[in-house]
């Protein structure tokens, strides 16, 4: 038995997420038909964009003997808490250098990421930093021999094409929307586009200049793609900042569409849509697909964080 049996076995069990219509009255108001892709339902724990993300990063690294893989996040990532649940799967051994202070390790996602095997390791704001810059990922690579690198958040190369295969659950619509982060599930769907639909990408975080250069610098190709934007207006003040007021307003988003949200990505994002629904950026008629990325873990263990004076 090779060691891609485990992958083949782990992709097998994945399969393609409910497209759920979505009823309201303000889509009815204006004439629109909206679906959202549930995500979130992909996989219990390596759910979302995660999965989209890692497939083919598992994949290659179990091709190539790997004897691991070493990423970064947050306190409360939820791609440090996907790769920790893929690698108890597959099996493959992960590092996760965490931004912070170790007082943070029992929260939910820490503890599931070392119950799962993860090996954390906390390091500061100004060292975290670092982790773009040559030397220091060479510093990285000579501590942990054998071990492939992942960018923050999973956005890489071997990334897109597994982000690129969610066109084959979709039927023809005209525009797919979707949160943004580090800008490596815009720029894997806009490496398979189809050319009668459009893509808008709702920034979570304040990324004005330098998220659109993320995606050219993953897809080079988005440069002189015309069918692609970035709403910069509904990041709420950064990433996972958002007001008591845009909270309310995600919880009864929620209650009213019946699906779970959290205040970082999707439901920061699909807020954002609804309002421009409602100021008439869509045309009437306009079929849209929204993509819930999934999240729900880390909005978690931000909950009971800020329930015992630990906000993040």
């Amino acid at each position: 038995m090779t060691r891609l049996t485990s992958w083949h076995r782990l992709n097998r069990r994945i399969c393609p997420s409910p497209l759920d219509p979505i009823r309201h009255p303000l889509l009815t108001q204006q004439g629109i038909q909206l679906w959202i892709k549930r995500d979130d339902l992909l996989h219990p724990q390596i759910s979302g964009n995660k999965w989209r993300k890692l497939k083919y990063v598992l994949r290659h690294a179990l091709s190539e003997d790997a004897r691991g893989l070493l990423t970064f996040g947050g306190a409360y990532s939820n791609h440090l808490h996907a790769l920790a649940a893929a690698g108890r799967q597959l099996p493959l051994a992960t590092v996760g250098l965490v931004r912070g202070e170790a007082g943070s390790i029992n929260n939910p996602t820490l503890s599931d990421a070392r119950a799962w095997g993860m090996a954390l390791e906390f390091v500061d704001r100004q060292q975290y930093r670092l982790r773009h810059t040559q030397a220091y990922l060479e510093q990285l690579a000579y501590r942990y021999p054998g071990y492939r690198i992942i960018p923050e958040g999973g956005s890489c190369s071997l990334a897109l094409p597994g982000v690129a295969e969610l066109w084959q659950e979709l039927p023809p619509i005209d525009e797919l929307i979707l949160p943004v982060a580090s800008g490596g599930t815009l720029a894997g769907l806009l490496s398979a586009r189809p050319a009668g639909t459009r893509l808008r990408g709702y920034a979570v975080l304040k990324g004005k200049d330098w998220l659109a250069e993320t995606v050219h610098r993953l897809f080079p190709d988005a440069l002189q793609d015309p069918g692609w934007q970035l709403q910069l207006e509904h990041h709420g003040g950064g990433y996972a900042k958002c007001s008591a007021a845009d909270r309310i307003a995600i919880a009864q988003l929620a209650d009213e569409l019946c699906v779970p949200l959290e205040p970082v990505y999707s439901g920061k994002a699909l807020l954002g849509l609804f309002r421009d629904i409602a100021a008439n950026h869509y045309a009437p008629g306009s079929r849209l697909v929204f993509l819930h990325t999934g999240g729900l873990q880390g909005a978690r263990s931000q909950h009971n964080s800020k329930r015992s004076g630990r906000a993040k």
